[in-house]
């Protein structure tokens, strides 16, 4: 299945320097590295994706159970890439290995975005900012092309990860079956600032004539254990085509406060809306407190590690 919008993304991508295509042969190559940052996810363990061999690779996918199936390298959803240092070519060096990997769907979600996946970056290659570039480039490919931008899933439970989407300043779109995160042309720069116990969520202002300008929509505290959030006079007049950013809000501010151990619930009948079902997919914050718990279950039942994660006990409180 693939798309003509999508198929012009690729073309860009697969011109440019910091992503070579994985060639036919290299599928399974690439599925090797795709099982180390899932086995470096899931349970911790820090490879070279070019040293497993053939056991230790069979040992990591029964050990990561349907996660770790291997998939068929010539699908039709995606096209996968390896990433590359753009300053080499700039350079005049002779390109070394693939240094990382992204896959990026052949057709659009959602409301003209495309999906991303199996972005990794190997260990000896990290805080060089290739991870950040690498989106970089597939968002100002998909916005060349008319679409809006990108989304990616991320497990609750590799909190690494989590926490840089969030510096990125991705938005919280999902948290059906993953947290979902994505950057879109429609949903506007924002910050989350902390002072005194108290989050503040703001966004671009399209208004202010001073560029960088930022208004406050949402402001967060805990009190005795319990959430207090308070929407502002600006969150009230936010007004955009898809309601979006009142709605993301909501829910992306919620992840900022899990990850600080924060509480979620603001009080019994919130909370027992949230076990009824509502917000689970998305929505106010004690959706995501009830998911939360959902997420740390199914990670302990299958056996990843669950540590580092921050003030689980206080995101949801059983009243």
């Amino acid at each position: 299945m693939e798309d003509d919008l999508a198929l012009r993304v690729h073309e860009r991508l697969s011109a440019g320097p910091g992503l070579r295509p994985v060639g036919p042969a290299e599928g399974q190559r690439f599925a090797r590295w795709d099982l180390t940052s899932l086995a470096e996810g899931a349970l911790g363990e820090c490879t070279d994706p070019d040293s497993i061999t053939a056991s230790h690779e069979k040992r990591l996918r029964l050990r990561l159970g349907a996660s770790g199936q291997e998939y068929e390298h010539d699908d039709d959803y995606c096209r996968r890439y390896w990433i590359r240092d753009p300053t080499e070519d700039r350079a005049g060096e002779r390109p070394r290995g693939p240094l990382g990997t992204i896959a990026v769907d052949t057709w659009p979600s959602g409301v003209g975005s495309l999906r991303v996946s199996s972005l990794y970056v190997h260990p000896v290659a990290r805080r060089r900012g290739l991870a950040s570039s690498t989106l970089d480039t597939v968002y100002e490919a998909c916005r060349a092309e008319n679409l809006h931008g990108f989304r990616l899933d991320t497990c609750w439970t590799w909190q690494r990860s989590v926490r840089y989407y969030l510096n990125r300043g991705l938005w919280v779109t999902s948290w059906k079956h993953a947290l979902g995160l994505a950057r879109l042309s429609y949903l506007p720069r924002y910050e989350v600032t902390e002072s005194e116990g108290e989050l503040t969520f703001l966004v671009a202002d399209p208004d202010a004539c001073a560029p960088g300008a930022m208004v406050p929509l949402l402001v967060a505290d805990a009190l005795d254990g319990r959430l207090r959030l308070r929407e502002t006079e600006q969150y009230a007049r936010t007004r955009d085509e898809l309601n979006a950013v009142r709605y993301y809000a909501r829910s992306t501010l919620a992840l900022h406060l899990a990850v600080r151990g924060m509480p979620l619930v603001r009080g019994k009948e919130e909370w027992a809306e949230a076990v009824a079902g509502r917000w689970r997919d998305i929505g106010d914050p004690e959706g995501l407190a009830r998911k939360i718990e959902v997420f740390e279950r199914v990670a302990r039942d299958d056996g990843w590690r669950l540590t580092g994660l921050y003030g689980r006990s206080s995101h949801s409180r059983h009243f």
